[in-house]
C-alpha cells in the first residue's frame, strides 16, 4: 500500500491550494496519526501539521493560522488547506499515515511552488 499525494501546483504568493492524500489500497489496521511534512531544496525535510485520531493538532509555528489539516477517516484521507502561500513554503510536500501497530506509510510527495 502507498499513499498517493495530489493538489500541488504553482500559485502566486497570497494564493491557496488544498492537498489530499489516500492510500491507494487498504490499511487495515487503524491509522493513528496523519500528517503532512515538506522539504525544501538544499533543506530537510519538516512536520508541517499532524492530526491523531482522537483529534490532537501539532503546527509548525510557520503554519499556524494559515494552514489547516483535516481528515475523513472513512476514506482514511487527510487533506491540507493552505492559505496565504509565501515563496518560503516552496516545497515538496508529503504525506505520512502512523498506524496503531507502529506501522508508517509515505506518500511519493506533492510539489508546491508559490511564486509571482
Amino acid at each position: 500500500v502507498q499513499l498517493q499525494a495530489s493538489g500541488g501546483g504553482l500559485v502566486q504568493p497570497g494564493g491557496s491550494l488544498r492537498l489530499s492524500c489516500a492510500p491507494s489500497g487498504t490499511i487495515i489496521a487503524i491509522i493513528n496519526t496523519m500528517s503532512w511534512y515538506r522539504q525544501a531544496p538544499g533543506k530537510q525535510r519538516e512536520l508541517v501539521a499532524s492530526l491523531t485520531r482522537s483529534g490532537r493538532l501539532n503546527y509548525a509555528d510557520s503554519v499556524r493560522s494559515r494552514f489547516t489539516i483535516s481528515r475523513d477517516d472513512a476514506k482514511s484521507t487527510v487533506f491540507l488547506q493552505m492559505n496565504s502561500l509565501q515563496p518560503e513554503d516552496t516545497a515538496t510536500y508529503y504525506c505520512k499515515m502512523a498506524t496503531v501497530l507502529g506501522d508508517d506509510y509515505w506518500g511519493q510527495g506533492t510539489l508546491v511552488t508559490v511564486s509571482s
